[in-house]
């Protein structure tokens, strides 16, 4: 439409079609408007009606991290673990060559272990993803940068830089870290994966840069009932996690290695 088309429109002598009323040339024209605003800037537009994804960079001020109470933590419930591959794509793997092989090849990001004291015989139920450490020994010895923490203290997996070497695999003290076999027939545009990469739990980033405040693997245990996954910032003193900790004893797995991890258990 030129600018004399438009004034010809915006003219109050214009003769109107018939059977088209003042009422319905307005909606038209706001429809219009509502598209032609969606066309021309549709982060605004989207950003109107749902909340978009982060603007500001991350920063420090936050520590993201779980609390998992293992007294909660039901004996056969794998709630978190299925909630975690639904989340990530991780149940669209298709298994390749022998069921045992396949077993020790496909991507797990959360797995649960069973822990028996050899004293007491007690059995303790431990989910068990990357720790998120705040000295990560896997970004100590990525040649590449691709495994870095962030600064609210997500490790994470850069896979435009990963080589696949899986140097990172062997550092992880709690053998956290899956690499990618085979070629990726199915994936979820919030959590990109490929072949020749290895990756591991990041407590939901895409959810996190999206303002949402859970992870899959909390909102399926509380479905369940358990309430055993709490997660939250570390560094907020009146978030839910830190008052839990305040509440319950909790340690870390493998303090001995110090590594300060985001991950907490109570009952261990």
């Amino acid at each position: 439409m030129n600018e004399n088309e438009t004034r010809i429109e915006s003219t109050p002598d214009t003769p109107q079609a018939p059977g088209v009323d003042s009422a319905r040339r307005g909606f038209i024209g706001t429809a219009a408007g509502l598209s032609a605003a969606a066309l021309v800037a549709p982060g605004v537009f989207l950003h109107s009606v749902a909340a978009g994804p982060r603007t500001a960079p991350v920063t420090g001020d936050v520590r993201w991290g779980l609390l998992i109470d293992t007294a909660k933590c039901a004996d056969g419930c794998s709630a978190c673990v299925d909630a975690c591959e639904r989340e990530n794509g991780l149940n669209l793997q298709e298994p390749q060559g022998s069921e045992s092989k396949w077993e020790h090849q496909k991507s797990v990001w959360i797995r649960k272990v069973k822990l028996q004291d050899n004293q007491t015989g007690r059995i303790t139920q431990l989910p068990l993803m990357c720790q998120h450490c705040e000295d990560p020994p896997c970004v100590d010895v990525c040649p590449t940068g691709a495994s870095f923490k962030r600064a609210d203290g997500i490790v994470m997996v850069d896979r435009h830089l990963c080589i696949g070497c899986r140097y990172c695999m062997m550092a992880c003290p709690y053998k956290a870290r899956s690499f990618i076999h085979q070629p990726t027939t199915g994936q979820l545009t919030a959590v990109p994966r490929g072949k020749g990469c290895v990756e591991s739990c990041n407590l939901c980033v895409h959810r996190r840069d999206n303002g949402e405040e859970s992870t899959a693997c909390v909102d399926a245990c509380a479905q369940k009932g358990h309430g055993a996954i709490v997660f939250g910032d570390l560094k907020d003193p009146d978030s839910a996690i830190s008052q839990r900790l305040r509440e319950i004893p909790s340690r870390q797995i493998r303090e001995d290695l110090v590594l300060n991890t985001g991950v907490r258990y109570a009952g261990v």
